[in-house]
């Protein structure tokens, strides 16, 4: 992508902005569920990482192990996690090739580039739409950022 077709994008407002509803959008319909301590406990989350469940075996809870399930349940919530990171990611490398544009073709940490929550690490200190929650924007602006 040249200069002049990012320009030509940008110029564009109301289609980006369409584009990072979309995004938005299908981004919320995905769940995934995480698993830890041999599938004893699961947490299933929502692609804003809302937690939708949390399943932990009885016979786990029958050891009385406090400590035990929490690193467990803390395993599952990061399994799912990843796991949402990666079809946010999809998501967004496809809705990039929708618009003809490469995946990252705006740089880490842009609205349609590097990581779906911001930092490279995969924190959320940043995301997609600004910082009001894992998809939340400031009103007026989709992106969250100028």
């Amino acid at each position: 992508m040249n200069v002049s077709d990012m320009m030509n994008l940008l110029k564009n407002q109301q289609a980006i902005q369409d584009k990072a509803k979309e995004l938005q959008a299908r981004t919320a319909a995905i769940t995934a569920t995480g698993q830890a301590g041999a599938a004893m406990v699961k947490v299933t989350l929502s692609g804003t990482l809302e937690m939708l469940d949390c399943w932990i075996s009885p016979d786990l809870i029958a050891t009385g192990d406090r400590e035990m399930i929490q690193d467990l349940v803390k395993a599952a919530h990061h399994d799912a996690a990843e796991k949402v990171r990666q079809a946010v990611q999809a998501e967004m490398s496809s809705l990039l090739a929708s618009m003809g544009l490469p995946p990252g073709a705006f740089g880490p940490g842009s609205p349609f580039g590097g990581s779906p929550f911001g930092g490279l690490d995969g924190s959320f200190g940043g995301t997609p739409f600004g910082s009001g929650g894992p998809f939340g924007s400031p009103a007026g602006n989709p992106f969250g950022n100028q």
